[in-house]
């Protein structure tokens, strides 16, 4: 009874979202579900590893601070947590899912050629990104896609001229 209480309050809760909006909060919990697990995987792996104090040497500490990344479902925000290596033996939790500097996903990065070859000017990248993925679509400016075009003719020159 408890349970069907409490599922009909969180229905309550986001009555009035859009849907872009519950699309967005189920991602950010998703990934921060599966980011839990995977520090849980690492804590589990140094659960017997211990101080001289018989203190366990890897413990969590807090959380990274929060960043966007932006998702096909539009930014979503995520926290990565931390760990402590009170032992000194350099052991330090980065996340599969969300890797250090990342603020794109692969499938969004793997968007931008498509655009730029669809004729889409460097220009006008951003606004039709913010069409794709909504509002909030940010760090694509036209300095960004111009670097990436450079990129993009450097890895096909060397493509091009490979040993056959």
């Amino acid at each position: 009874m408890d349970k069907d209480k409490q599922e009909s309050s969180i229905g309550l809760q986001e009555i009035g979202l859009s849907l872009d909006e519950l699309v967005k909060r189920g991602a950010r919990q998703i990934v921060q579900q599966a980011i839990e697990a995977e520090l849980a995987l690492l804590l589990a792996q140094y659960e017997n590893v211990r101080t001289l104090h018989g203190h366990k040497a890897v413990v969590r500490n807090g959380y990274l601070p929060e960043r966007d990344i932006l998702t096909g479902a539009g930014p979503v925000a995520v926290r990565v947590p931390k760990v402590r290596d009170r032992c000194g033996n350099g052991v330090k939790f980065n996340s599969v899912i969300a890797p250090p500097y990342i603020r794109k996903s692969p499938r969004v990065s793997a968007a931008l050629p498509w655009l730029y070859l669809k004729g889409i000017s460097t220009g006008d990248m951003e606004g039709a990104l913010q069409v794709l993925l909504g509002e909030d679509a940010k760090g694509l400016s036209p300095n960004v896609v111009s670097r990436l075009k450079t990129q993009w003719s450097d890895e096909h020159r060397q493509w091009d001229q490979r040993d056959l």
